[in-house]
């Protein structure tokens, strides 16, 4: 019987490549975007599109609402829409810190919550969280997003150990600089210096975060939960 999978940001980027992945390996993937709507139609040949707006709780509600509703059930769960932002700490707004927590934190939470009890009920499932190396070192100039992606981190591994009992494991993997839409707003000259301080000598590709992923969601990670696995080519170690 094929997995059922929901990946929210599931349009572009690491969750495009994630929903690619998951459907070549045969499983029945849902995933959420926000505003990518024609790239995420152009995706129905392989995956269910579910149009959320994650920065609410009703909205991830209605998410979660909605996979069950297409699959009965999700086996895994991959945290993955985010949002960021580099703002000197001084000039971060009220509306800059809810939106990043939001996003970046209370959906996961919300999506999880709405999600696991029939997780429970069946003794089985995965979760895994899409946090950041800035979550385990922290970023200058990027406080509010290291602060949510740190409580990723938080919220993993307390979770782990409350639902091992039950058959479920989660993990959260922890993405370097990875060649994105975001990272190539960031121009060529800062690009170049980024790629003076990955000690592997080039950036990630959304391949490398997904082979993390699919690792933690295969039936043989049984043993492993709680974990933060970084792909960030030895920046941080």
């Amino acid at each position: 019987m094929p997995k059922h999978v929901l990946i929210t940001g599931g349009a572009r980027g690491i969750g495009r490549a994630l929903v690619d992945a998951f459907a070549a390996a045969g499983c029945r993937v849902c995933f959420t975007y926000h505003q990518s709507a024609e790239a995420a139609l152009a995706m129905r040949d392989r995956a269910l599109p579910i149009c959320a707006d994650l920065s609410s709780g009703a909205g991830c509600a209605e998410a979660a609402r909605q996979a069950l509703d297409a699959f009965g059930h999700i086996d895994i769960l991959v945290n993955n829409a985010g949002v960021s932002q580099q703002k000197l700490f001084t000039d971060i707004t009220d509306d800059d810190w809810r939106q990043m927590m939001a996003v970046d934190l209370s959906a996961p939470f919300y999506l999880t919550r709405a999600l696991l009890p029939e997780m429970i009920r069946r003794k089985q499932g995965r979760i895994i969280n899409i946090s950041s190396m800035w979550g385990v070192c922290g970023a200058s100039c990027e406080v509010h997003y290291s602060a949510a992606k740190a409580g990723l981190i938080g919220m993993t591994r307390a979770l782990a150990a409350e639902v091992a009992p039950s058959g479920i494991t989660v993990n959260a993997v922890a993405p370097g600089v990875i060649d994105t839409d975001m990272y190539r707003m960031l121009g060529p000259e800062t690009m170049a210096l980024v790629l003076d301080d990955i000690p592997v000598g080039r950036i990630g590709t959304p391949a490398d975060v997904v082979r993390a992923v699919l690792f933690l969601a295969d039936d043989g990670a049984g043993f492993i939960t709680g974990q933060v696995l970084g792909v960030n080519g030895g920046m941080v170690i």
